[in-house]
């Protein structure tokens, strides 16, 4: 009974699969209404044909870090509530972030709504300081990891991907996917070109980067340049500049752990230990 019980579970692991869609967009700037259903209208598009949907950071207003008016209270508010639905009316996970309030404090707090289940959370931990984002937003301290259908998640958000020690793998608790969601211009944009294969290169996973397309409120400019890295680096999503559309991945969990059975650098890690000197107080 136990062997048969255990092959079970081997041909449960072996078949895993996820599929994501990455949806490039533009954002309406300082509209969360608008932003809404703009998103509804693209899940809509895709219903049936993915398991998690991923959207640009603070894909409700725009990366307005002057305007914590515009945040809504955790769990409660009116973005919150639709992004519970359309993930139940849709069956599919949808990850992102969103300026929001709680307990009194503001975060850009990134966030996967699951289908008829609690959402879960991360707060970005290392703030853009040159955009104005810490003068307003609290930092996130915990660093964790998502799981959905048996897949292991960790989601940063933008200027989180600057920074490797931050992102690295814990070898006693690896991860699988690296999400990264942003709202990185274009005058920037061969940062973001080198630093996110980068990561998932040095963590041994999948990495899926999504951002934003067109022109914000403040009139920087972005060009996009969403990707999905497979475990050899190519980049099997296929988005052109400035192009507004979806694109679905279809990741294979049995071929990512066969590739770190292969190459087990991962076991081979520096032990280290972060000293977290940021503060929610």
């Amino acid at each position: 009974m136990a062997e048969r019980r255990r092959a079970k579970n081997k041909s449960k692991i072996k078949n895993q699969k996820l599929k994501i869609a990455l949806l490039q967009y533009p954002i309406e700037w300082a509209n969360p209404q608008a932003n809404i259903g703009l998103l509804d209208e693209r899940l809509r598009a895709i219903a049936g044909q993915a398991d998690m949907a991923v959207v640009p950071e603070m894909f409700s207003t725009g990366f307005c870090t002057d305007r914590p008016g515009l945040a809504e209270e955790w769990g409660t508010g009116p973005t919150c509530q639709a992004l519970q639905l359309m993930a139940d009316a849709y069956n599919i996970a949808i990850v992102g972030s969103m300026m929001a309030t709680d307990k009194g404090k503001l975060y850009n707090r990134g966030f996967i709504f699951r289908p008829h289940d609690l959402p879960q959370y991360y707060d970005k931990h290392h703030l853009y300081a040159s955009g104005g984002e810490a003068e307003f937003f609290m930092p996130g301290n915990e660093r964790r990891i998502f799981e959905y259908r048996g897949v292991k998640i960790r989601l940063a958000v933008c200027y989180d991907l600057r920074f490797p020690v931050w992102l690295r793998q814990d070898k006693h608790n690896l991860y699988d996917i690296l999400i990264v969601v942003a709202c990185w211009p274009t005058v920037r944009i061969r940062y973001w070109d080198v630093l996110l294969p980068a990561r998932a290169a040095e963590n041994h996973c999948y990495g899926i980067g999504v951002n934003m397309v067109g022109t914000d409120g403040l009139k920087l400019d972005y060009n996009g340049h969403s990707v999905a890295y497979d475990t050899w680096l190519n980049d099997i999503a296929g988005f052109e500049d400035y192009e507004a559309t979806t694109r679905i991945v279809d990741l294979s969990i049995e071929k990512l752990r066969h590739f770190r059975e292969v190459l087990p650098q991962w076991q081979e890690a520096d032990e280290y230990q972060l000293e977290n000197k940021r503060t929610d107080a």
